[in-house]
């Protein structure tokens, strides 16, 4: 079995015990310290990620050299002037006009600046159909979204006036501004969305009010804490938008399970005859004790994006590791607290026909050892199932029903499930990842997305062209001038661009932007192929015969394969920092080498699962309708790796919980078939409800507009559904079934490892231990 045992208080015995007793004390440190860390945040501020900071490759040392050299480029924004009929082209009197039209409208906003002319700049399409008068926005660029309402404004009412032709802006600020609408109209609906469904979950799974309400408030004010914490990191790791929002969806999702997870318990144990004091000491010492073992190997997980080297993803791991660390520490001692503090008063405001009590009435069932072999209701001994009263509604049933099956053919069991998730894995291995185009990451719920295609069609390239930043000694010497000339040739002349390639030159700062519209347009692929061309072909045959000159290519499909090539090099240094660190970390608390070696298998099966899905829907689009993920035809670059270290984390809580109660049967003296049997039932209701609490706030996210937000919506929620029902339901007992005393295989060579499997049992927990030495051993 391994190292049997314990000391005599583990941690989170410890710090339950003394939030216990110094109730009021535990409660003010709590809000004393969310409302220092989000008043010093507030004070301190946040440093947003600047382009050059999130950008690698030579889309970063672009970045770089337009800001060393103190050059803040304008937003750049266009307006397609379109002939509706065939007839109507450039060239016509009515086009003219609606040209001349839109030059003045623009300028008479005063948000504007450079106002070129089609007829100037030659940027008039092939069919003659199409023209693009081109402006910059006045101010900052990246605030030029806040700015440039009014010039929207003044070209739709041109438009009015002008019925032949199609008039329609697109550009660096509108895209942002629709950009940011979108962003922020979808997060409100997932803020204001998931709180009021998670408090919903937890009536239905407590019955009650009060012990509803408990967990959402400590999972606000740890977002709200943390919230501060990012505020003041942010001077040293600048953060984003996206590391808020998946702060917000983590610390929602574990901070209700974790305080879910021993309320349960505490529950439980009152349920089983046990007084509130004791509940609460059995409580802390082992749904405790599980919660920390799992939140620190979320953290470690979390941590594994800070070894990507990409700014955005080191903002989302910190944020996501900070969260997880608030929520913990919470959940183990201000929560204790709370519930000593509540008493019998956590089951006040009782729902009928919701609370447990009144399911236990209707179903008939006292879960006094209704799945096995035991005779005691209280599930300190054989194999009751804990007497919570979950034992006798219809999810223990089902899982009792599911056990019986899984138990007694534990094989068969085995490979069917895992052929079944190993078929839905399948689809992965041609998994293609991307940065999403416009018109991928929203279709055609926004307007501004048709006039994107309809400037691609006819300006390939034109909406989103490749920018060269060329930096020189003397970015006006006869060699320099030369190489841009030849440059512009020859990226026309190659098949990479159709041009106009046009080029702006800071001659204070010696450097010049070069942009090319790149053949393929919005098709990544073929604008890729276009790249390349640039880049190794073009670029060397010109800016690479002159010394000292630098041209780094930059813009949107520059940028996206860059980011993809340095995600690449990224997946095995963070695959094997999170694989290795969760497997020391099942293998010292569990102190089993089975154990943590199956762990790490499983949960990688999970993921796999999740990969499966997301490319069969997103990519393949097979049920893409279901969810409104049509044509989207990849997967959002920066997901599979943000997804394997959030749900290895993730999965670790199921996990760690199911493995924590067998552990503790087998302790106690139980077989190993009865102690899975025991494990799995007694937290059916718990790990069930947590399940639909995340699946439902994930759910969320997968419908909302934003596809990149949606995939990562049905990712997270596909794979805590599976993890929750095949994984835990059917392949850990399958496997444990197998494995038998082996599952409890720990070598003696390793018995000088740090022990950090300090469980108590019931038992321990319900009389308080007799005076001992700190660190002095017992046997459970």
């Amino acid at each position: 079995m391994g190292n049997r045992d314990t000391r005599v208080r583990g941690i989170a015995a410890r710090a339950g015990g003394w939030s216990a007793r110094h109730r009021w004390a535990a409660v003010g440190i709590w809000v004393l310290f969310v409302v220092l860390a989000m008043g010093l945040g507030s004070a301190a501020g946040t440093v947003e990620l600047k382009d050059s900071d999130q950008l690698s490759g030579e889309t970063g040392r672009a970045a770089a050299i337009a800001e060393e050299a103190g050059i803040d480029e304008p937003a750049g924004e266009t307006v397609l002037v379109q002939g509706k009929d065939a007839g109507v082209k450039a060239t016509s009197t009515e086009f003219r006009a609606a040209v001349d039209a839109v030059m003045k409208a623009v300028e008479g906003t005063g948000k504007v600046t450079n106002v070129t002319s089609p007829y100037d700049t030659e940027t008039i399409s092939k069919d003659g159909r199409s023209a693009l008068v081109q402006f910059d926005m006045r101010g900052e660029a990246e605030t030029a979204g806040d700015r440039v309402e009014p010039v929207l404004k003044a070209v739709e009412g041109v438009q009015k006036d002008h019925g032949s032709v199609l008039i329609e802006e697109i550009g660096g600020a509108s895209m942002n501004k629709t950009f940011d609408d979108a962003f922020g109209d979808d997060f409100k609906q997932a803020e204001y969305s998931a709180v009021p469904v998670a408090l919903g979950i937890l009536l239905v799974a407590f019955g009650a009010l009060v012990a509803a309400l408990v967990p959402v408030l400590l999972a606000i004010t740890a977002i709200v804490a943390t919230m501060g914490l990012m505020m003041i990191v942010s001077h040293i790791q600048p953060m984003d938008d996206t590391s808020s929002s998946v702060m917000l969806l983590v610390g929602l999702a574990v901070g209700v399970d974790y305080c879910l997870f021993y309320l349960r318990r505490e529950r439980e144990e009152r349920a089983a005859g046990r007084d509130p004091e004791t509940a609460l000491r059995i409580a802390a010492a082992t749904s405790g004790r599980a919660i920390i073992v799992s939140g620190v190997t979320v953290c470690v997980a979390m941590a594994g994006m800070l070894f990507t080297g990409i700014a955005t993803f080191k903002a989302m791991g910190l944020a996501s590791l900070m969260v997880v660390a608030v929520a913990m520490v919470g959940s183990v001692t201000v929560l204790p607290a709370v519930l000593s503090l509540l008493g019998t008063r956590v089951e006040k405001g009782r729902i009928p026909f919701l609370h447990p009590d009144k399911r236990r009435k209707a179903n008939g069932g006292s879960g006094n050892g209704s799945s096995g072999n035991g005779t005691s209701g209280n599930g300190s001994s054989g194999n009751g199932t804990s007497g919570n009263g979950s034992s006798g509604d219809n999810g223990s049933r089902f899982w009792t029903s599911v056990l019986r099956v899984v138990l007694a053919k534990p094989a068969i069991s085995l490979v069917v499930a895992a052929g079944a998730l190993l078929a839905i894995a399948a689809p992965a291995l041609g998994m293609k990842t991307q940065n999403l185009t416009l018109d991928q990451e929203f279709g055609d719920s926004l307007p501004i997305v048709a006039t994107y295609e309809r400037v691609n069609e006819a300006f390939p390239g034109g909406s989103d062209p490749a920018e060269v930043v060329v930096k020189a000694a003397d970015i006006n010497s006869a060699e320099v001038k030369s190489a841009i000339a030849d440059f512009r040739e020859q990226a026309v002349s190659s098949g990479a661009s159709r041009g106009p390639v046009e080029v702006t030159v800071h001659d204070s700062q010696n450097v010049a932007f070069v942009y090319v519209p790149l053949v393929g347009g919005s098709n990544l692929d073929k604008a890729e192929k276009s790249l390349e061309i640039i880049r190794d072909e073009v670029r060397p045959a010109t800016f690479g015969k002159v010394d000292g000159v630098e041209a780094p290519v930059t813009g949107q499909v520059a940028g996206s394969k860059d980011f993809n090539d340095q995600l690449v090099s990224a997946v095995a240094p963070v695959f094997a920092f999170v694989v290795v660190f969760a497997f020391l970390l099942m293998l010292l608390s569990f102190r089993s080498l089975t154990i943590a070696i199956t762990s790490i298998v499983l949960n990688l099966l999970s993921v796999g699962a999740a990969y499966g899905i997301l490319v069969a829907v997103f990519q393949h689009g097979w049920g893409a309708s279901l969810v409104g993920a049509e044509g989207v035809g990849a997967i959002i670059t920066w997901l599979p790796l943000f997804l394997f270290v959030i749900l290895f984390g993730l999965s670790m809580d199921y996990h760690v919980f199911v493995v924590s109660r067998i552990r503790e049967a087998r302790m106690r003296g139980l077989t190993t078939r009865d102690a899975i049997q025991h494990g799995v039932v007694t937290t059916a209701g718990v790990i069930t409800s947590a399940a639909v609490i995340m699946v439902a706030v994930f759910a969320i996210f997968g419908t909302l507009s934003m596809q990149s937000m949606k995939q990562m919506g049905v990712g997270l929620a596909a794979a805590v559904l599976i993890d929750a029902t095949i994984i835990r339901g059917v392949l850990l007992p399958a496997v444990m079934a197998l494995l038998g005393e082996r599952n409890w295989y720990f070598p003696k060579w390793l018995n000088r490892l740090p022990d950090l499997s300090h469980d108590e049992s019931p038992e321990a927990a319900a009389s308080p231990p007799p005076p001992a030495v700190e660190g002095e051993r017992v046997p459970v």
